[in-house]
């Protein structure tokens, strides 16, 4: 989840919302590659997750960074609930999932250096006090019940809210890991064509990231539990979002879209004001309930904008949101994945040209189908497999169009992060696949072996 944005003074005209976007539009020479993942906290001898508080717990996990590798704390209401250094964060997910928000880097390169960096850090605080993380895609056994809420304002907000909105949004909170790759547009029309391709081809990340066929101890019929948790949480604020293959679509329609998403909060002080289910519009007319003759800055339209949960979304970059959390080498895998078809031209331009003939009610249907299959989903004759091997085979170009060298020049691009993926496509097999047999197999239907076999 996102931290509170600062800066920006008041919004005085509505062109503004839109320019917040646009203001985001760098030269290709600067575009970056910002990777975030979260993982599971659990005790090792008892398999429970962590509390936030006491010996073992993610305060003491978040302390003990701290303390031994020179990160800045963030604290909310006296409680350490985030950390910051050199352009990265690691903040809490509402049931205690440790979040690593990574710094803007120039490669995938740069990218794994730094989650490598991070999970060693993370291990050598953890093993200290019993601790463990485990990169899944949602929690194998543990209940609602058994997941601490975090001490964040917003998420106290959320968690009531969730009850009434989704039957999944608590275990989107709670029970659910992600990794997601932050990413760069030049233009107003650089950023509709990678949105529209981020859209029509989440769920072939979904397939192939694929990491979440248990809940509370069993399968779910899903290869992504967390991918089918999100199509049953907020209508008003995810899924495939029809109207960006609409002519016109630009910042001024996201700013539209975003003006009827119902907000979560207004951020002031320190403090979480409850604005649930209120208007934005009624905000910049100064007729927010919830503040009453007050108008918003741009920092709440910014927080507003974090709000919105579709399986891409744009603030002053674009968001890949459609994959789950995974074993290390998939977490550079994703950046590989979508800055390989999104970073060079041709490659996106080739991206676009495999999906562009696809109605909306197919990308909705591959959506539902790659949570369910992972690569064996079918629809309409599109054969996931075939458009995963298609897309592996695109981005193998882009990156290799990049030609970013790594190791000092040993390595001549970053083609070797997408490894994992070609596996995948060779054998047909999605992390989820490995583990169900696993289960059905060695493990003998314990799925607490999970731990042993996949952990960090």
């Amino acid at each position: 989840m996102s931290i509170p944005q600062s800066g920006g003074g008041p919004i005085e005209h509505h062109d503004q919302l839109a320019q917040y976007m646009a203001d985001g539009c760098k030269p290709k020479e600067d575009w970056r590659i910002g990777t975030e993942h979260e993982k599971f906290g659990y005790c090792k001898d008892t398999l429970k997750p962590l509390p936030y508080d006491g010996e073992r717990s993610i305060n003491a996990v978040l302390s003990g960074l701290r303390d031994r590798f020179g990160w800045a704390p963030v604290e909310e209401g006296g409680k350490l609930i985030g950390l910051e250094k050199d352009g990265a964060n690691v903040s809490l997910e509402p049931g205690g999932q440790l979040e690593l928000s990574g710094a803007p880097l120039e490669t995938i390169h740069g990218t794994c250096d730094e989650v490598n960096d991070h999970l060693a850090q993370v291990k050598s605080v953890a093993d200290e006090i019993g601790v463990g993380f485990i990169g899944l895609g949602a929690a194998p056994h543990w209940t609602h019940d058994d997941m601490p809420l975090m001490p964040k304002g917003r998420y106290k907000l959320m968690d009531g809210y969730m009850r009434k909105v989704g039957a999944l949004g608590l275990q989107m909170m709670r029970r659910t890991c992600t990794v997601q790759v932050n990413l760069d547009f030049s233009s107003e029309a650089d950023m509709v064509q990678k949105m529209r391709v981020a859209v029509a081809l989440q769920p072939v990340a979904t397939a192939l990231f694929a990491n979440s066929p248990f809940v509370e101890g069993k399968p779910n019929g899903h290869k992504s539990w967390r991918s089918r948790i999100w199509r049953d949480l907020d209508p008003d604020r995810t899924g495939m979002i029809p109207f960006i293959f609409e002519d016109g679509f630009g910042f001024e329609a996201w700013v539209q879209y975003a003006l009827d998403v119902p907000m979560y909060f207004v951020y002031r002080d320190g403090k979480y004001i409850d604005a649930l289910g209120q208007s934005f519009r009624d905000f910049l007319k100064g007729e927010l309930p919830a503040l009453p003759g007050e108008k918003p800055k741009l920092s709440d339209w910014a927080d507003h904008l974090t709000t919105l949960f579709p399986e891409a979304r744009v603030k002053r970059f674009i968001e890949m949101r459609g994959a789950d959390g995974g074993p290390w080498r998939r977490l550079c895998a994703l950046p590989a994945f979508w800055v390989g078809l999104t970073y060079d031209q041709g490659a996106l331009d080739a991206a676009w040209d495999l999906c562009k003939g696809w109605t909306a009610e197919q990308r909705e249907a591959l959506r539902v189908a790659a949570s369910k299959d992972g690569l064996q989903a079918r629809v309409d004759g599109i054969d996931m497999h075939e458009v995963a091997r298609e897309c592996i085979d695109i981005a193998t170009a882009g990156l290799q169009a990049r030609a970013r060298p790594g190791a000092g020049g040993l390595i001549p691009d970053e083609t070797h992060f997408l490894n994992a993926l070609r596996e995948s496509v060779a054998s047909g097999q999605v992390p989820a696949d490995e583990l169900l047999q696993l289960y059905e197999g060695e493990w003998g239907g314990d799925v607490t072996r999970v731990f042993a076999t996949h952990s960090y």
